[in-house]
Parts: C-alpha cells; structure tokens; sequence
C-alpha cells in the first residue's frame, strides 16, 4: 500500500513524523504530492513550545487547519505541489497541475479544486511555497495604509517583515527603516531599499535618518514576535501617528509602559492580521482579490531568494529541536522527494 508522511505535534517539546496509508480522492477531490512546504520559525516554534493559548482556534479560515491548539495536532499552511490523482467528478485538466494550499506539512493530502490555487505554469514553487508571508505582508501595508511622504519604521526583519520592507520601499515614502540586530538581515533590508539599523537607540541616533525624517514616525510596525518590543515600537510612533502590530505573541507576555509618551500621543496601535480583511476595506477588497494581488507580486518580490534551510521531513523533530534553542533561521523549509 502506497504510504505518506506528515508531521504532528504530539504535545510541547515533542513532533512525531508519522508513517501512514495514502489518501485517496473523494469523487470531488484531487490528491496533491507536495514539493514544499514552508515553516513559519516563529509561529510553529510558540506551538512546539505549548506557547499558545489553549481553546483558541487553530484557524478557522482554513479548513484544513479545523480545531483548537489542543494536541496532539498537525500544523502548518503553506504547501506547493503537484496534482497527482483526480477524484470521478473533477475534470482531468486538473491532473498535473502546479497548486498551493493552506495546508499542514504532508508530503500527500487530498484537498477540494476550491481549496487549492492553481499556479501559474512560469510561477517558481520555491517563491510560492512563500504566498502565506507575502500575503501577511500584503495584508500589512493595507492596514498602515500610509501615505505618500511617509516616515516608517519596521521593527523585525524576518522573512514577513523582509517582505513588508520589500512592498513599502516600493511606494512613495519618505523613509523606511528597518530596526533588526542581525546583520545579515539588515544587509537584506538594505538591499531591498530601507535603512536598516541594529536597534532603536541606532536608529536614535542615525543623521541621516534624524534629518530625512520627523523626529518620530507617521507609521510603525512591529513584527519581531517579541513582546517587550512593543515599548520600543510605541516610543518611535509620532503624534496622532499609527502603530501596527502584526507579532503573534501567543501566551509570551511583557509589561508595557503607556504612562509616559504614548498618553498624549493620541497614536493608533491596530491589530493586523492575515485570516480575515479589514472591515473598513471589505466592501471592495475579498480574500481572493487579495491573493491575486500576491500571485501577482511574486515575481517582483522573488520571496524565494529568502529561504535559508532546507530540511527532509523525516528530520522535523531536530529542525523544531533547533528552533526552540533558539537557532536562527530566516526562512526554513521541507523539501519533499
């Protein structure tokens, strides 16, 4: 019997890689053999850890991610592959056909056609398998909306913050800055555009930034997953001026000082975050506009020139291992024979 793997996180600290029967396709499903799936190191490494909050749904956008953080569970949602088998109702123009799913790592799953976005013939699967991020970066400047002439700073340049600087640096800002202490990162962000600085004293302190810029920004992000960056993040947001959090923190929790300049700021801190659209842009934006405009950004974007590791499944247990100690690693991903 033909056999697949998938991962599961079986409880904290532990992920199994488990060996079981191949799926067939229901009448109206396709049965996909994955190339590659993405790992999100700072989301899927709050699950490893047991750092999410119990009852809270996985996603409840994304059938195949149905259920709470309850284990054990599969998790993930970014796979790229090729249809390998089609059930009696779906048309064979399906078979062999390039797709993308929200979907956990497996190296086979079986998924409805409206499930699964169909790819372009031309469109690279290493940049795909990245559609989640770069959607989340999209969904991001949406919700800063900023403005021509716009100061920005972006703390966090992970692959999600790398593409937010990477879709802003392509508007008609004043600046973009970038506050990353690593500095393989910052040369990325530099390259795409931004001024990129180790931390916020840095960017306190860059002249060039100080005389380009207002003295604090019109917008801010903080996409570093770090709670006590929220403070840095709140002092570097300008009178009446916006602050977007895009972090997921999960259950990590850090004291935040709203006493001083944030009082009479009147600043804005939003939630942004990808699963749903913005009330104020859904009477003309749907998540399928939204993901067009992905589709189409990738190959402007390249967001595969980000990807750092490549890992074998059956070695997912040490890769979660190493991210959990705390192993940088800017964009991991599983390769699939």
């Amino acid at each position: 019997m033909s056999t697949r793997q998938r991962i599961q996180f079986a409880a904290p600290g532990r992920v199994e890689v488990r060996t079981e029967p191949r799926p067939a396709p229901a009448d109206s499903e396709v049965r996909v053999r994955t190339r590659y799936s993405a790992v999100s190191p700072g989301t899927e490494r709050l699950v490893y850890e047991g750092n999410v909050p119990r009852g809270l749904s996985a996603d409840a956008s994304i059938d195949a991610l149905e259920g709470d953080f309850s284990y054990p569970l599969s998790y993930g949602y970014a796979c790229v592959g090729t249809v390998e088998a089609v059930g009696a109702a779906v048309s064979s123009d399906w078979k062999g056909a390039s797709v993308f799913a929200f979907h956990p790592h497996a190296s086979h799953f079986v998924a409805a056609p409206d499930a699964l976005l169909r790819l372009p013939e031309e469109t690279p699967l290493r940049d795909a398998v990245l559609i989640p991020s770069l959607e989340t970066a999209v969904t991001l400047v949406m919700d800063g909306h900023p403005l021509p002439g716009a100061s920005v700073v972006v703390f966090g340049q992970g692959v999600v913050g790398l593409l937010t600087t990477a879709l802003l640096t392509r508007r008609p800002l004043l600046s973009v800055t970038a506050v990353e202490p690593v500095a393989e990162r910052r040369a990325l962000a530099a390259s795409m555009g931004a001024r990129a600085v180790a931390s916020a004293d840095a960017l306190n302190r860059n002249e060039e930034t100080a005389s380009a810029a207002p003295e604090r920004a019109d917008l801010v992000y903080e996409l570093t997953g770090t709670p006590a960056v929220l403070d840095e993040a709140v002092a570097q947001t300008g009178y009446s001026g916006r602050l977007v959090v895009g972090s997921w923190y999960g259950t990590k929790r850090a004291p935040l000082d709203l006493g001083g300049h944030f009082h009479r700021s009147r600043m804005q801190i939003v939630s942004s975050q990808v699963s749903t659209i913005a009330p104020r842009h859904r009477g003309r934006w749907t998540k399928e506009r939204r993901l067009g405009v992905v589709v189409d950004a990738l190959s402007e974007v390249q967001p595969g020139r980000l990807i750092s590791d490549e890992w074998a499944l059956q070695d997912a247990p040490a890769l979660y291992e190493k991210l959990a100690e705390g192993t940088s690693m800017l964009q991991p991903i599983f390769a699939y024979d």
